[in-house]
């Protein structure tokens, strides 16, 4: 990798990938990036040249590669988790690129449910009860007979494949139950042909992250994901709806964290020779005060990045270059001491049918970048004439920072009060971060 002028593509279209392009905007060497298939917002008052090519399928490997040979970028960033399930970072390598993010059989942590819950047997990683189904009629009799034991259990039913953070279904009735599990044929390229059927835990979820060299890694701050549509976590499953970080609730269990749920995935991948190079999602529970493993992800989670990244105070170009160089070990990752606050703008009807608000305007967001200490980052925003759109589920995230949460929070509900869409169908929750008010309040 030459030394200055280099060119980044990355692979992936929402406001995670607009984070990650802010994070290698800063780097000095870095003099042109590239976000494929992006969003229109992405390329949005920026410092450095940001282009966006929308002729590119994140599931298609190969549509990746011709983006990548019309580009020749010095760096690819495959940020996406259809990208790097169907073999992105395989094929770029075989062709001659520089890649970051783990291999298909790597990301497989991610991408097939069953094999991480097994892969988490054995090397003792503690996790939910499970068993996995390949027909309903099993799965039925399965979920009969918990019930008839206890007809107030609640049971997630979870599709093995990737589901855009919607497949994991709750249930709280046997006759929901069996709905959900109907429900698994409906996801897209069968993702849900092959489903777990788990133990329901209560507790605090959050999200923890660390980059890999394979064999060593370095951890980022904690992040806690709100990923149902409503407050107070009501209503349906989404792509989540909002983040903070840190996540005050993890403050005491970083080691534990480290070493249980980190440190044996980062060894056990290593040892079936599958070394992780790139970055690992874990995301937990508290129960009884000890972290369990709710799931692990194979690239930054979205919104969470969006709240973490920006904490990061190195060059985020020399970290990647450091990961992929197996050299983090000599490396010091430092990271600032603010708390941020994620709000998700939603189109209304989300994560349902919300087509009634495709290509209603958007009002105002250039109003919100005049708060200090405010961002916003592109999800699902089309410009035309300098005029914004509504494109997508997600349009946009208000990212905001503070000393604590209260200033945080503070800025970003007041940066997205300023915005809206036309004939009132901008969604957004207004509880996010509010564990960790009560916290700091107590």
């Amino acid at each position: 990798m030459p030394k200055e002028d280099l060119t980044v593509l990355i692979i992936g279209s929402g406001g995670r990938e607009h984070t990650i392009s802010t994070a290698y905007e800063k780097s000095p060497n870095v003099k042109k990036i590239v976000v494929s298939p992006g969003n229109d917002f992405i390329a949005y008052k920026r410092e450095k040249e940001v282009i966006t090519d929308k002729n590119c399928s994140i599931r298609d490997p190969n549509s990746i590669l011709d983006v990548a040979r019309k580009y020749d970028p010095d760096l690819i960033d495959v940020a996406q988790d259809d990208a790097l399930a169907n073999g992105a970072v395989d094929i770029l390598e075989k062709n001659g690129f520089v890649a970051f993010g783990p291999k298909k059989e790597t990301a497989r942590i991610e991408w097939d449910k069953r094999w991480s819950r097994e892969f988490m047997q054995r090397h003792g990683i503690s996790h939910p009860q499970f068993r996995y189904f390949e027909d309903e009629f099993t799965a039925e009799q399965y979920v009969e007979g918990l019930y008839s034991i206890n007809p107030k259990r609640v049971l997630y039913v979870k599709a093995a494949g990737l589901c855009s953070g919607k497949g994991a279904l709750k249930s709280s009735s046997l006759d929901e139950a069996i709905r959900n599990i109907r429900k698994m044929k409906n996801f897209p390229d069968r993702a849900g042909r092959v489903f777990l059927i788990e133990e329901n835990l209560e507790g605090e979820e959050f999200s923890y992250y660390a980059i890999s060299d394979g064999r060593t890694y370095k951890t980022f701050k904690s992040a806690q994901d709100n990923k149902t549509v409503f407050n107070f976590d009501e209503g349906n499953q989404t792509g989540g709806m909002g983040a903070v970080s840190p996540a005050m609730v993890t403050e005491p269990l970083k080691k534990e964290i480290e070493k249980q749920q980190i440190s044996k995935a980062i060894n056990g991948l290593f040892l079936e020779q599958n070394p992780f190079i790139g970055i690992l999602y874990f995301g937990g529970i508290v129960i009884n005060e000890k972290p369990m493993n709710i799931e692990y992800n194979a690239r930054w989670g979205d919104p969470e990045c969006q709240v973490v990244l920006p904490s990061i105070e190195n060059d985020y170009l020399e970290i990647v270059r450091f990961c992929l160089e197996g050299k983090l070990n000599r490396l010091d990752i430092k990271q600032d001491n603010k708390t941020r606050v994620c709000l998700v703008g939603a189109s209304r009807g989300y994560p349902n049918d919300y087509s009634s608000v495709k290509g209603k305007r958007i009002f105002n967001i250039d109003e919100a970048f005049k708060i200090e200490g405010v961002n916003v980052c592109g999800a699902g925003i089309k410009i035309v004439d300098r005029k914004m759109y509504a494109n997508g589920g997600r349009l946009f995230n208000i990212v905001a920072e503070g000393r604590d949460i209260l200033e945080a929070r503070q800025k970003a509900y007041s940066a997205i009060a300023l915005i809206s869409i036309e004939g009132n169908n901008l969604h957004y929750r207004t509880d996010i971060g509010w564990r960790d008010v009560e916290r700091f309040n107590q």
